[in-house]
């Protein structure tokens, strides 16, 4: 048998990779709650509007390209 004379502490597969993974997850988590504190004070400095969806139901059909214009829109 060949003796495993490719191993380190450094290695990739040792301690410095353990640290890029642990950085790697860590900048994965501080970009996610930056992001998600983005959306959140989007959100609270523009609110929802349901006055499109709610204003007049009575035309709706269950089939009909028209239905777009009862369609969830964007806060301005």
């Amino acid at each position: 048998m060949a003796e495993n004379t490719n191993r380190g502490v450094f290695a990739l597969n040792g301690v410095t990779g353990m640290l890029i993974a642990t950085v790697l997850l860590l900048s994965i988590l501080v970009g996610l709650t930056v992001w998600g504190l983005k959306v959140q004070q989007h959100s609270a400095t523009n609110p929802y509007d349901p006055t499109p969806i709610i204003s007049n139901l009575d035309n709706v059909k269950a089939d009909s390209k028209a239905n777009a214009q009862f369609a969830f829109k964007d806060a301005k």
